[in-house]
């Protein structure tokens, strides 16, 4: 017998003009779509026209449900996952099911997409032929190895976090980088008041104290140089045209 398919699903980020035609076509075409939030997707769908049965899979779920769906994939019914925003397995759930799938060797289809990282890594101006994606970093445990790692890495690093976290993550940084390290903030990439801060970790702390940061955010690290030393920045900020006809900042 046939198995079905897993399609891993990436979804926008923030515009909704970024969902793909392939995207819609899957997800009408699927027995079922496995959510990160049903809540947040089945607006998304709705826009969308797309119909198909959801079911949650999430990091708290994700060790119950994966039994089932691969059941259910091996009786030769498609599947797809989704998450709330970008492509799953991007700091999402999507691994665990994903691996599971090559061990019973179902087919899995891993639809290029949205995902926050990529735009911000090339809005920064910083290296982005080679690069490190780090995600979250810890919390707590192993949070200061990570950030030695950091201040030694020759590519430059992608880092998540939230608005409540940002500031002491940026002390952080400056902290064990050396304040003159390049650095930007990226924040609500694709949404209305979209943005990119870029400076040194000093002026990047000095901002974001005075001015509270709102929505997703992707912060970029430049490469260690020699006497982590970023050459000269102005304190001032200038805009700047993005692309997008929006304007980013730089310090």
């Amino acid at each position: 017998m046939t198995t079905g398919v897993l399609y891993i699903v990436p979804t926008p980020v923030g515009n909704l003009g970024d969902m793909t035609p392939r995207a819609i076509s899957v997800l009408k075409a699927v027995s079922l779509i496995l959510c990160e939030d049903t809540r947040t997707s089945t607006p998304l769908l709705k826009h969308f026209g797309i119909t198909t049965q959801v079911s949650s899979h999430h990091k708290f779920n994700e060790h119950q449900s994966v039994d089932g769906v691969i059941a259910l994939l091996q009786r030769g019914e498609d599947v797809a996952l989704i998450s709330d925003a970008g492509t799953p397995g991007i700091s999402d759930p999507g691994f665990m099911l994903s691996r599971e799938c090559r061990r019973n060797g179902i087919i899995v289809q891993t639809l290029p997409g949205a995902t926050a990282f990529v735009p911000a890594l090339v809005n920064s101006g910083l290296p982005c032929d080679r690069f490190i994606f780090e995600g979250f970093l810890p919390t707590k445990k192993g949070r200061k190895t990570r950030l030695a790692e950091i201040s030694e890495s020759p590519v430059s690093i992608i880092i998540y976090e939230s608005p409540l976290r940002l500031v002491k993550t940026l002390e952080q940084l400056a902290e064990y980088c050396g304040g003159e390290r390049e650095a930007s903030v990226s924040r609500e990439i694709s949404k209305i008041y979209e943005s990119t801060i870029r400076g040194t970790l000093d002026e990047l702390v000095k901002h974001y104290t005075l001015n509270t940061p709102k929505g997703e955010i992707v912060v970029i690290v430049a490469p260690a140089v020699k006497n982590n030393t970023a050459g000269s920045h102005r304190n001032k900020y200038k805009d700047v045209p993005a692309n997008n006809g929006r304007k980013s900042n730089q310090m």
